[in-house]
């Protein structure tokens, strides 16, 4: 059971876990035993998350997530198993909860007097510079 907040509680059937072998360090031990773990969480089918979090997380780790709304995350920091399965775990708990909170929204911020005045500025040597070229052509 993984326990995401006091009412989001992410059952263990929701949770699947494979071990792979990893690549990196662990000496001789590389070749025989899998120590990464690649943890699978349906975020479409849970249950237990509500819906603007399931479309939270779709959205913040969308990377990640397979057409079928799989979110899976490798863990291969460490060279021991378990260690490697609270990494996966904490991973997941992380992006959870990142996703519990509502996106920020954006207030315009108004220009500022000095920004306004160099666009007029520029704008009208622009077309100082256009009108010289346009009354040149015609007079010659």
């Amino acid at each position: 059971m993984l326990t995401v907040t006091a009412d989001i509680i992410i059952p263990e059937t929701e949770l699947e876990e494979r071990f792979i072998r990893s690549s990196g360090p662990g000496g001789q031990n590389v070749n025989k035993v899998a120590t990464a773990v690649q943890l699978r969480f349906d975020v479409l089918r849970s249950a237990a998350l509500p819906e603007e979090v399931r479309d939270r997380v779709l959205h913040i780790a969308r990377g990640r997530i397979t057409d079928e709304g799989v979110l899976i995350i490798e863990a291969r920091r460490h060279r021991e198993q378990e260690r490697n399965r609270r990494d996966a775990r904490e991973r997941l708990l992380a992006i959870l909860r990142r996703a519990l909170l509502p996106p920020t929204v954006r207030k315009s911020s108004r220009r500022t007097r000095a920004s306004v005045l160099a666009r007029l500025d520029s704008k009208r040597r622009r077309a100082s510079v256009k009108r010289s070229r346009s009354d040149r052509g015609e007079r010659e």
